[in-house]
């Protein structure tokens, strides 16, 4: 029985969230320029996107550029700005086939004009299908999402907010909470990423480099999520 078989259909997570690590390392691994990594890298995430979206898995967010990224060399940032570009153009078709909307989390404001049209108009052509949603993560920071999530409630006026309220104000309003986190390449850290959202999540680690990350390795961490006993802080 292969391992998707082995995967309880109607226990999946409803939403998946991925820490995209290693393109560095497995370039340099092989002696490689950086960007060809992220490149890989870029094809890992064409197969995790179709693969989830046939799982029916309802949300996946992939971290793909952080706030702190922008320090990285101007070549490298360049090349991940030309992928993403590229990324929007050739696989928009794909996504409207196989009905995944895309979102994106994160100040794009910061990105290049053709870059925030291609994005605009990706997630305007994309809106309404009824899939998987895409989330992605760009120019995206935790600590600064929590800012400007008080910050808004202070210009609405909310002097006694709840929890509702303040998730209303963060770029993932209206999706639920990850169930599980996937980081790739053996890191065990969060890197800014989701803070309010992860307060119950599972977190999966694996050593896996992420353009060496497959469907295969994806059934892994499912099936792992599968066997936790999520209590919510309950007996």
């Amino acid at each position: 029985m292969s391992l998707q078989e082995q995967i309880d259909l109607s226990k999946l997570p409803k939403h998946v969230a991925i820490i995209m690590d290693g393109n560095g390392r497995w370039a340099k691994k092989r002696m490689l320029p950086r960007i060809v990594g992220h490149n890989n890298g870029v094809k890992t995430v064409r197969k995790i996107v179709e693969f989830a979206a046939k799982l029916n898995i309802q949300v996946l967010t992939l971290y793909a550029f952080s706030t702190e990224n922008w320090q990285r060399p101007k070549d490298e940032v360049s090349g991940i700005m030309t992928l993403l570009k590229t990324y929007l153009k050739s696989e928009l078709n794909t996504l409207i086939e196989n009905q995944v909307s895309l979102r994106v989390s994160g100040d794009i404001s910061k990105m290049s004009d053709d870059i925030q049209k291609e994005l605009k108009d990706a997630m305007d052509k994309t809106k309404d299908l009824k899939g998987l949603v895409l989330n992605v993560a760009l120019n995206y920071g935790s600590r600064q999402e929590i800012l400007m999530a008080c910050k808004s409630l202070i210009d609405k006026g909310i002097k006694n907010p709840t929890e509702k309220d303040f998730e209303d104000c963060l770029y993932t309003r209206g999706l639920p909470d990850p169930d599980l986190l996937i980081r790739t390449s053996n890191e065990k850290r969060i890197s800014n990423f989701l803070l309010w959202q992860i307060a119950y999540t599972e977190i999966y680690i694996t050593d896996v480099l992420w353009p060496d990350f497959n469907e295969e390795e994806f059934c892994k961490a499912i099936l792992d999520y599968q066997k936790r006993d999520r209590r919510f802080g309950k007996v």
